[in-house]
């Protein structure tokens, strides 16, 4: 049952229902919990699935929050390598720089951590797989958001 919520929260937010998605997302999620415990792989999948979509909503510091407590259960039990780890991190730095009120300090762990997960995903997965291209597109705007951040507007002239 868990398993067709998450299809159809993917479908309402195909549908751009976000909302309705991000309400399912958070119900598969504790369901997951309750099934299976939050160490379980399925209740990690869950809860970035949930982060993702908290994310798309604008919704950064939950995403955020959440990702804090899950992602490093996901690398202590999946491994570094592991597909989800990788793009519950990426999922992580996103909730980061995407944030307009994220510190320098931020979008800096941001694109430290992408550059990491880049390598992994690069060595592990290959130049071609669609998790390496993703993440390779997030290291190029989350260096240009800290690139935007960094640099000096000009002042009055």
């Amino acid at each position: 049952m868990l398993g067709v919520q998450s299809n159809l929260a993917d479908t309402y937010q195909m549908l751009g229902r976000r909302e309705q998605a991000a309400n399912m997302l958070r119900d598969v999620y504790s369901g997951r919990l309750k099934l299976n415990g939050a160490e379980h792989p399925e209740s990690l999948r869950a809860a970035n699935n949930y982060a993702d979509t908290l994310g798309s909503l604008g919704r950064l510091a939950e995403a955020r929050s959440l990702l804090c407590r899950t992602v490093p259960m996901a690398r202590r039990i999946l491994g570094d390598s592991n597909d989800l780890t990788l793009c519950m991190r990426r999922t992580y730095a996103q909730a980061l720089y995407h944030n307009p009120g994220a510190t320098l300090d931020h979008l800096r762990e941001a694109v430290t951590t992408v550059e990491e997960i880049e390598r992994i995903a690069r060595r592990v997965l290959g130049g071609t797989n669609p998790i390496t291209t993703a993440i390779e597109c997030e290291l190029r705007k989350s260096r240009a958001a800290l690139r935007a951040r960094e640099t000096p507007s000009p002042g009055p002239a």
